[in-house]
């Protein structure tokens, strides 16, 4: 069994990791469709921290919600500890002292991305050379993932990393679907419901494996089935929830926190497709609350620094 503390600190790692790929590909989206978007469209910078949920802090720190001020708080404020600036950093303090469980290569990554991003994150704040930051930050992480998954054994470091990562893209997952899939059934520019819908997929990279998949026009019904349903793709919530009860079964004392995810899977197969935006946000919020408990019971059962949740 490994050590609590290099357990933690690969969960954390693999959590912080995907929180800044996740964030990158939002930003990167929303900005896409603010311009895609004819200016009469009321789309605003907002949702991005509703996202996030990090409002109450951004409120603290700045005192106009434009453009600039929010994608500086989500790309390389210090102050924010969700940035990807700061995502970064913490998964490097993470790895720094477990790097003897891991492929050189996947440390040496992680260093790399954190030197980019350190001297370059006023990159991702200008629109003119935003995309080309974001673009590289995901591509890293990426490429970090790819060497986990092709270089690593399949033992218990692999799969605290495997639960770390499936975690956080799940509850990022629900969060993007929240904010985003609940606007839209509010009816919101109704006109250009389907470009919005291919915004909601193209944030969690699901565009083009919606279109195989699903073989049909975009609607809410079909975006949100594929999303919180498919078992195949990757970052759906159901996917990303499997892949933390195959985690789970690999680890011993696991009986708690599999017991939580349990209940998680459960409760995503009660959620419909066929929602309204408020009956949308009630059943999100209980996933997500979901979720949480199963992060609490991976804390109570392994790790030295934890929170009780029962």
């Amino acid at each position: 069994m490994l050590l609590s503390r290099v357990a933690e600190n690969l969960y954390w790692a693999a959590r912080y990791l995907e929180r800044a790929e996740d964030t990158a590909r939002i930003v990167r989206e929303h900005t896409n469709l603010i311009v895609d978007l004819p200016t009469r469209v009321a789309v605003t910078w907002e949702p991005l921290l509703a996202i996030i949920g990090s409002r109450h802090a951004f409120d603290a720190r700045f005192t106009t919600a434009d453009e600039r001020s929010i994608i500086r708080w989500l790309v390389a404020e210090r102050d924010n500890a969700g940035s990807i600036l700061c995502s970064i950093e913490s998964a490097r303090e993470n790895l720094r002292s477990s790097r003897e469980v891991m492929p050189s290569d996947v440390w040496q990554g992680v260093n790399d991305l954190y030197l980019f991003v350190a001297a370059h994150h006023g990159d991702g704040i200008a629109r003119s050379s935003r995309s080309r930051f974001l673009e590289r930050v995901i591509g890293d992480v990426l490429a970090v993932n790819g060497t986990l998954t092709s270089t690593m054994s399949r033992d218990e470091a692999f799969e605290f990393l495997r639960i770390g990562r499936n975690l956080e893209r799940a509850d990022m997952a629900t969060r993007v679907l929240d904010v985003r899939a609940g606007s839209l059934m509010a009816a919101v520019a109704p006109e250009y419901e389907d470009v919005q819908w291919l915004s909601v997929l193209r944030s969690l990279s699901g565009q083009q494996m919606f279109r195989r998949t699903v073989r049909g026009p975009v609607s809410g019904e079909s975006v949100l089935r594929f999303l919180l349903h498919d078992r195949d793709f990757p970052r759906s919530v159901r996917f990303s929830l499997e892949q933390v009860r195959r985690g789970l079964r690999a680890l011993p004392r696991a009986a708690y926190a599999a017991e939580t995810c349990e209940r998680a899977v459960e409760l995503l197969e009660q959620v419909p497709v066929t929602l309204t935006g408020t009956d949308l946000h009630h059943w999100v919020d209980e996933l997500q609350l979901t979720i949480a408990t199963v992060h609490g019971a991976m804390a109570e059962t392994y790790f030295v620094s934890h929170t009780p949740v029962r």
